[in-house]
């Protein structure tokens, strides 16, 4: 469907027009894009701020804690990022077809009042990793300040000036990264997308000096890419499960942008480009940014003497204080970008889709900042066993929408879609189904929840807990398929 063809099939005024057509599913934000110019460029830009992060880093690296050695990590990530980007290249056509975002293309599944629940559960989701990734990315501002005033110190501690279980320098750190991320946010996507086009190349660049630094440190007749100390070496059955884990949480890790995908596949100006984007910025990219990784780790235990999965560590146990400024800044945009274009934004979109006529973008991202505060994320994300609750309970909700969403659009609809369908309250509209929610929708959404949280709360099914997102991915799609009869054939 081209441009010309929906602006015909969506008037452009705000108030309630004949046939159903209503404010109260609609503002400018969510109707479908007027402009789509973004071509394969910015989608490898978008997909490096998605990688080049500390989080990104930190998952790579936790892969050698599972005992697995570096050719086994390296193929676990090769294989797991061509899955993330088989998924982005599905979730992405309705979107850059229609030109709307996720909770506008939920209205097929869900209904047009119904899609109000994914879009109010991926609100929530993007908010926790909003602040997350807030949190993560002004621990290396704390470092940073620390380093450049070390008075600071008992300003740092929590137990002597701390409030909430964040320190002092803690809260100014996260404050301040609050504010500038809010701020590249309120000035519109196009400043989103020139941010995100300098922030991802950056951080390549510093990868390479580190690692040509921590080189020249240990000399290259000390170099191995087999790493020691990172965890208790694994055989036969254990090295093979492993290994499947670890390419589970490879696309566990990526499942929040996959979700999201579509706010910016929206701006696509086709969808060879977005195929093509995806190509470079996942595959391409992510191997090359994990090369360079596992370089980075390989060389700690040599050059510090035990291994560092965290690059906030690394950095700052370099000796230059120019390094240390220039490292800890890039890490800090990088993360920045990530959580601006995979939370910020998505958010946004679905706080507005919950009241059009109240809520703008603008509006919502206010909401998601505001609640990235609230849920203290330093708790969410404070300890290794915390970590994995989280990712796991977050992903057991991420699954089941991305299974819905794509068995709908594919196999129920046969890639269909009546764009002014999704802004009418009509009865008579395709996707008004019962009171505007679909009850198969919402009852395969119940099911995949449970099952899928009940191998992360069961005992007995707790070595399936890495699965979550598989688990509800399936079992949503399924179930939805089960359920659903074709009801919009235009």
């Amino acid at each position: 469907m081209n441009m010309q063809a929906r602006s015909e099939a969506l008037p452009s005024s705000p108030v309630t027009q004949p046939g159903g057509q209503d404010d109260r599913l609609r503002n400018r934000d969510l109707l479908p894009s007027a402009r789509q110019d973004w071509n394969w460029y910015d989608y490898l830009s978008f997909w490096m701020s998605d990688v080049h992060s500390v989080g990104g880093y930190v998952t790579a690296g936790n892969l050698f804690t599972l005992g697995l050695p570096s050719g086994l990590v390296f193929a676990a990530l090769l294989l797991g990022i061509l899955i993330v980007n088989v998924l982005c290249n599905l979730v992405a056509a309705p979107s850059q077809r229609t030109g709307t975002p996720f909770p506008v293309v939920c209205r097929m599944s869900f209904g047009v009042l119904g899609a109000n629940i994914p879009a109010l559960i991926r609100g929530v989701i993007a908010v926790c990793w909003y602040g997350i990734q807030t949190w993560l990315a002004s621990n290396a501002l704390v470092v940073l300040a620390l380093r450049l005033a070390p008075d600071l110190t008992p300003w740092a501690q929590v137990g002597l000036h701390g409030m909430l279980g964040l320190s002092a320098v803690g809260w100014g750190a996260f404050g301040l990264l609050w504010l500038v991320q809010a701020a590249i946010f309120w000035r519109g996507i196009e400043t989103v997308r020139r941010f995100i086009e300098l922030a991802g190349p950056a951080v390549y660049a510093i990868m390479i000096a580190l690692d040509l630094y921590l080189l020249q440190r240990v000399g290259w007749r000390h170099f191995s890419f087999h790493i020691t100390g990172a965890g208790i070496p694994l055989h036969g059955d254990a090295l093979v499960w492993a290994s499947v884990n670890a390419v589970a949480l490879v696309v566990s890790y990526f499942s929040g942008p996959m979700l999201n995908f579509g706010d910016f596949a929206r701006y696509g100006r086709s969808a060879s480009d977005i195929r093509r984007g995806n190509f470079w910025g996942l595959p391409f990219n992510f191997i090359g940014f994990s090369a360079l990784t596992i370089c980075t780790i390989a060389l700690t235990a040599p050059a510090f003497g035990h291994v560092m999965i965290d690059p906030v560590e690394t950095v700052a146990h370099i000796d230059s204080l120019t390094a240390v400024i220039f490292g800890m800044l890039t890490f800090i945009i990088a993360t920045a970008g990530i959580n601006i274009v995979a939370n910020f934004v998505s958010a946004s979109f679905d706080f507005s889709n919950l009241s059009p006529r109240h809520i703008s973008l603008r509006g919502g991202g206010m909401i998601a900042a505001a609640g990235s505060i609230v849920i203290m994320p330093w708790k969410l994300y404070g300890s290794p066993h915390v970590m994995h609750l989280t990712l796991d309970v977050l992903a057991t909700f991420i699954g089941p929408l991305f299974g819905i969403l794509v068995c709908d659009y594919y196999i129920v609809r046969h890639r269909q879609v009546d764009v002014a369908a999704l802004y009418t309250i009509d009865p008579q509209g395709c996707y008004w189904y019962r009171n505007g929610i679909n009850p198969a929708a919402i009852l395969a959404l119940f099911v995949s929840v449970v099952i899928g949280g009940a191998s992360v709360f069961v005992p007995t099914l707790s070595a399936l807990s890495g699965f979550a997102w598989f688990i509800g991915c399936l079992t949503g799609g399924l179930c939805y398929l089960a359920l659903m009869k074709p009801t919009c054939t235009n």
